[in-house]
């Protein structure tokens, strides 16, 4: 029988002990002598964030399915249990096995947000791992990092042995041969990183060097062998119904963020947004197909017992087999009462037949990202939609007999000025206008509108790298603008206003634009007790701050300073597909308000075709 790594009496004590217990349904189970390869997968927050997101579910199957792999799962420990652990010296440990991170030969952290940068330090730190890579000897795991935020992984660099650049599916198998290799011929940590280094995909930072300029700007990126790559090429998988999905995954017994199946329909996006880094990292758009997933969703909803699914995408309405696949999944779920969510949808390509069809079974508010309030400014930011639009977009789901609406836009954007602010306002105040023009016996109750803003970051590899952010009184300006714009419209009692934290998002822009100077601040800050950052009940302003000061770091370096076109970025290193020349070419589109057509329309000649196949693919061909 399986020992729990805590106590009755530490588990009775703390919020939520099933966060740390493991034994749910749908876990795989392995005999650990029987296998060559133990990896932790690791997710830097707490259980309910890190059992909602689908990379991890696909790499635990991408794992587990070798017979000579176990792959289990680990997670932040909340800061009750954290205290704990520190007092009595208990180690950080695995869900599945419970056995000590330690142990293992590898841990791989997924790292989705800037502001989980502290969380890894947390991990590493119970774990009994030096925080440092090159403090650590042969009998520490490997500690590889994954996920959206290593296409700048410079701030972690200090961290990490080992980055993975790009998906999962394609080169993790030659990684973990490689491994088993050098165990075969006796483990040295410095020859399989040299030779993991030459794996497609694979960055080891010890094994590259920065030199500065004195004005702080990077002077080059080289790296300090001759046999690995001076560039790391993005690795996708370009056929996506032959790659690994979870058909049963884990449901765990406490309810977490997304509780529910979720059906991912493709990935990338046609659409070139020029504020949204996914649009650029995840180029060229690829699907699966719809009889796939049909099975994939059968499968799923009788090994779970989920009562909603999701379908998954950047944006969904681009899917070309939507309307069959929905319809489908109409006829399996209404009779058994499951939901079914269709997020990312575009208000001009909402169906408003689909949207009755999916109502039936269970209503909820609809979302809708204009990002900006003014035509101007959706046009320097590439959206692609008209007032009109959006406008009928609503008008038609509020006649479908919807009477929510979530409107979601960005604060901060290049170009931007306080008319195109208050366009916010007004257009929020034309929606609810346009509800109030259904016929009085056709609605479904009082208009509520959700405007929520967030502020802009400009992240790597997007058009808007080039940008500086904004300071955080000119953000919290911005905001009074759009709230006092908003209370001076007549329908201003159907709308209601929130707004993200400014302090959060200027420490986030300059964590995804730092360079490898800036792992002393994340450094600092976790020593000083920075730890879940991303809450806002837990972010500690001061203890940043304070880090800036210890380390002599200026953050204004990172934020609001301009971008010259030839400027050495830190991420420069990585070829991810899309042309440097080709986001420095929209960067100029954009302050001269032009838009430019989506990839299935015309291609763009961005450089993702390189991969070959897919939309980007097609539309060239």
């Amino acid at each position: 029988m399986r020992k729990l790594a805590l106590s009755d009496e530490i588990l009775l004590s703390i919020d939520k002990p099933a966060r740390y217990i493991g034994g749910e349904v749908n876990a795989v189970w392995k005999d650990k002598d029987q296998v060559d390869v133990r990896v932790a997968m690791c997710f830097p927050d707490v259980y309910e964030i890190g059992m909602s997101h689908l990379g991890i579910q696909i790499l635990y199957e991408l794992f587990n399915r070798r017979p000579d792999v176990w792959c289990e799962r680990v997670y932040s420990p909340w800061t009750d249990l954290d205290k704990i652990m520190r007092e009595r010296d208990i180690p950080l440990f695995a869900l599945e096995s419970q056995d000590r991170i330690r142990d293992f030969d590898f841990l791989g952290i997924t790292i989705q947000y800037e502001m989980c940068y502290t969380n890894i330090l947390q991990i590493l730190d119970l774990s009994g791992i030096p925080l440092l890579a090159k403090e650590r000897d042969d009998t520490c795991p490997l500690v590889i990092g994954g996920g959206p935020c290593t296409y700048n992984p410079e701030p972690l660099a200090d961290f990490f042995d080992l980055f993975y650049i790009g998906e999962g599916e394609t080169s993790y198998d030659a990684l973990i041969d490689l491994y088993k290799e050098h165990r075969q011929r006796g483990f040295r940590r410095e020859d399989f990183l040299a030779d993991a280094a030459r794996v497609p995909g694979i960055y080891v930072p010890s094994l590259y060097h920065t030199s500065y300029h004195a004005d702080g700007t990077i002077a080059s990126f080289e790296p300090l062998r001759g046999d690995i790559p001076p560039v790391i090429q993005k690795q996708i998988v370009m056929d996506l119904d032959a790659a690994p999905y979870p058909l049963a995954p884990i449901v765990p017994f406490i309810k977490v963020t997304q509780d529910r199946v979720v059906l991912e329909i493709q990935r990338g996006c046609i659409r070139g947004c020029r504020f949204c880094q996914a649009g650029m990292l995840y180029r060229p758009t690829r699907q699966r197909s719809v009889e796939n997933l049909k099975r994939i969703a059968d499968e799923m909803l009788k090994n779970t017992g989920h009562e909603e699914i999701s379908l998954s995408s950047l944006s969904s309405s681009d899917y070309p087999e939507l309307e069959e696949l929905v319809n489908y999944l109409i006829d399996v779920c209404g009779g058994k009462k499951i939901n079914i969510s269709l997020p990312s949808l575009r208000i001009d390509a909402f169906s408003l037949d689909v949207m009755g069809k999916v109502q039936d079974v269970r209503k909820s508010s609809l979302t809708f990202a204009p990002e900006a309030g003014s035509q101007r400014l959706r046009n320097v930011i590439n959206k692609g939609l008209t007032e009109e639009d959006i406008l009928k977009g609503a008008g038609d789901a509020f006649a479908g007999g919807w009477n929510k609406v979530k409107l979601y836009f960005m604060l901060g954007l290049p170009t931007e000025t306080e008319e195109d602010r208050k366009e916010i306002a007004h257009l929020a105040e034309k929606i609810a206008v346009r509800y109030y023009e259904i016929p009085k016996e056709q609605r479904t109750g009082k208009c509520q509108i959700t405007v929520s803003t967030s502020f802009f970051v400009p992240k790597p590899f997007t058009p808007f790298q080039w940008a500086p952010m904004c300071t955080k009184g000119e953000f919290l300006g911005h905001a009074r603008t759009v709230n006092h714009e908003i209370k001076d419209q007549k329908n201003h009692k159907s709308v209601r206003y929130h707004w993200h934290e400014a302090d959060v998002t200027v420490l986030e822009g300059l964590l995804a634009r730092g360079d490898r100077r800036i792992g002393a601040v994340i450094a600092d800050a976790y020593r000083h007790g920075a730890l879940y950052d991303a809450w806002t009940d837990e972010f500690k302003r001061e203890i940043w701050e304070q880090a800036f000061v210890n380390t002599g770091i200026d953050p204004d370096f990172y934020t609001v300073r301009k971008r010259e076109e030839n400027e050495i970025f830190p991420w420069d290193f990585i070829d991810m597909g899309v042309k440097k020349s080709y986001l420095w070419r929209e960067w100029q589109r954009a302050q001269e308000e032009k838009v430019t057509e989506n990839c299935r329309a015309k291609c763009s000649g961005c450089g993702a075709a390189c991969y070959g196949g897919g939309v980007c693919f097609e539309s060239k061909n």
